[in-house]
């Protein structure tokens, strides 16, 4: 009986999982069922069953060698409760592509002092609520205006919008949890059919940006608690939710769900997050539940 499945995925359209390396990879799984491919040269998962001892890291670096420096991340999630209920993510470099605390940083020409805050916070350096304050107080008297800017300039992440149809498609309920703005997250939550959204607030008097966050400040502990309060709602245990991020103020709410993935996460949340995808894009988080290409709701 298979216990756990140990998934592959590459980055969409590289073509890296071939029936060569994928042949390959098998003959190093003693014990694991034939490769199923989830989607065509990008992902494919194996069986492990409940009576494989090998520890999980060694099962890691076995493929890791067969691997080489192919760009593929390896994930070994359990066969029970794969299929998520609940979704809970966070924006910017998540969702989003962009900070944008620093991209209005460029507005005042501000860009690397306040990105190398961006940077400590996410890496875990200083605290995530004074960083925020300290980055927001160098906004004093930016124009409102400058806030619009930068939205029509926000990309979505590669893979969001898959990401978000597909588990719409199958009633998951999916939450936006941002230590980023409304004025961002707001849009970006109606765009992608995000079912409720919580984020921080900028104060703006007189058309322009006090340098101010209205209290209370959405941070680390804010993150996880509003992941458990959508579990109490939905009367769902916290195994049968997803949550996604990059940076440390995600950590609690990674380690609370039934699968915390780090995205493209920074070192300190890609070494304590149980899942980890640093080479694929969001469609990856498809395919660790087990989603066959087919069943995928493909997003441009």
């Amino acid at each position: 009986m298979t216990k756990e499945f140990l998934v592959l995925t590459a980055p969409p359209g590289a073509g890296v999982l071939t029936a060569d390396l994928v042949g390959r990879i098998a003959d190093t799984l003693a014990g694991a069922t034939s490769p199923n491919v989830l989607g065509d040269a990008e992902a494919v998962e194996f069986g492990l069953s409940d009576t494989n001892e090998t520890p999980g890291q060694d099962i890691k670096t076995a493929v890791q060698q067969c691997l080489c420096s192919a760009p593929v991340d390896i994930n070994i999630v359990a066969a029970a409760e794969r299929h998520k209920q609940l979704l809970v993510a966070d924006m910017e470099s998540t969702i989003i592509e962009q900070e944008c605390l620093d991209e209005l940083a460029d507005r005042l020409n501000l860009r690397n002092k306040i990105s190398d805050i961006t940077s400590r916070a996410m890496r875990g350096e200083i605290d995530f609520e004074p960083a925020l304050r300290e980055r927001v107080s160098l906004l004093a008297g930016l124009p409102a205006t400058s806030l619009q800017d930068v939205h029509d300039d926000v990309t979505l992440m590669p893979g969001a919008a898959t990401l978000l149809a597909t588990l719409k498609q199958n009633n998951v309920f999916c939450g936006l949890v941002s230590g980023g703005f409304s004025f961002f997250a707001d849009k970006i939550a109606a765009q992608l059919n995000f079912d409720a959204c919580h984020c921080n607030q900028l104060e703006i008097e007189a058309d322009h940006l006090t340098g101010k966050v209205i209290d209370p400040i959405l941070g680390r502990e804010a993150k996880a608690a509003r992941l458990q309060s959508w579990c109490d709602e939905k009367n769902l245990p916290a195994a049968e939710t997803l949550a996604v991020g990059d940076g440390s103020n995600d950590l609690d709410m990674l380690k609370l769900s039934g699968m915390g993935v780090a995205f493209r996460a920074k070192p300190l949340v890609a070494d304590a997050a149980d899942f980890s995808i640093v080479h694929g894009d969001l469609t990856a988080l498809l395919y660790l539940q087990g989603y066959q290409a087919e069943e995928i709701q493909f997003k441009s």
